[in-house]
């Protein structure tokens, strides 16, 4: 029976092994469609403020998304990436066969998903036995932003920065009080910054005003008087065909910080024409291979299923 056993487990690895080659077959101009989340970079984007032991729970299989350590050995269904999994792996499948209860696995709880803490080998065989609950030690971290169990990074990615960017908007009333609805980011924090921008100018008004002068008036001020003139400078010069994927908004960060930078090597009267001129040349890529990353990554988009 043992012997049974072993060959069973070889099979169910050798058909895991099989089922991750098509896997990556299936996604190969979209490989992030079959990457594991790395819990921290999720950790990273998200940004946790603190966490929480919620002890013994039965926890559904279909939302474990991730691993803290191995999400580099399995795919998205925690199939084997590598034939070095296997002696684990069968070990694990043959306790499952002879029903053999284990220790529970440990995870991690954020935004709703699960990633695993220790276990992996386990996850990996019970979604390939079908397996639909797995009894698990959670730990959770906090988080305004769901996750759906579908996501791969960059989705999370863009569902934080929406998030930043519609707190953003109902804080301060940006929409209403410059009818812009198209600062955009690609990468999360962009918001703090901008209303940190929007601080500082409120205080340089203020230092020559006679009163105080409220948040509203300074935001509009920044942003007719600061953020849409480099804004404009952008687009006329098409330095965004420079940095592809960045937004014109993520443009504008990078080269007010630069500005800054500039203004103190050579004085404040240099020209933020001049610094946004100056930052493209030094950090955008060259126009045909700018076209060409902007190309490859349209196609992934279409060929890949879209995201």
């Amino acid at each position: 029976m043992s012997d049974m056993h072993s060959i069973q487990a070889s099979e169910d690895f050798s058909k895991a092994r099989g089922r991750a080659f098509l896997s990556r077959i299936q996604h190969f101009l979209d490989a992030d469609k079959d990457r594991l989340l790395s819990f921290s970079d999720v950790k990273e984007i998200l940004k946790p403020k603190n966490e929480t032991y919620r002890g013994m729970r039965t926890v559904s299989i279909d939302l474990i998304v991730g691993s803290e350590g191995r999400y580099r050995d399995f795919t998205k269904f925690f199939l084997p990436k590598a034939d070095h999994l296997r002696s684990r792996w069968e070990r694990v499948d043959m306790a499952h066969l002879k029903d053999i209860i284990l220790p529970p696995i440990q995870l991690y709880e954020i935004g709703g998903v699960y990633f695993v803490r220790d276990g992996n080998h386990r996850v990996s065989v019970a979604r390939m036995q079908g397996t639909e609950s797995i009894d698990a030690e959670v730990t959770s971290l906090s988080s305004e932003i769901r996750i759906d169990p579908s996501m791969d990074a960059d989705a999370l990615r863009r569902a934080v920065v929406q998030y930043e960017k519609d707190l953003f908007y109902e804080k301060t009333s940006f929409g209403e009080l410059t009818e812009c609805d198209d600062m955009d980011f690609t990468a999360p924090g962009r918001y703090d910054v901008i209303y940190n921008h929007i601080l500082v100018h409120k205080y340089y008004l203020n230092e020559r005003a006679n009163g105080e002068i409220g948040f509203a008036d300074a935001l509009v001020s920044w942003y007719n008087n600061v953020y849409k003139p480099i804004i404009d400078i952008i687009i006329e010069d098409r330095l965004y065909s420079r940095f592809p994927g960045r937004t014109p908004s993520d443009l504008y960060v990078w080269i007010v910080k630069h500005w800054d930078f500039l203004k103190r090597k050579y004085g404040v009267l240099y020209s933020v024409t001049e610094a946004a001129r100056d930052f493209s040349s030094k950090y955008g890529k060259d126009r045909m291979t700018a076209f060409r990353e902007a190309f490859a990554a349209l196609a992934r988009r279409i060929f890949g299923g879209g995201r």
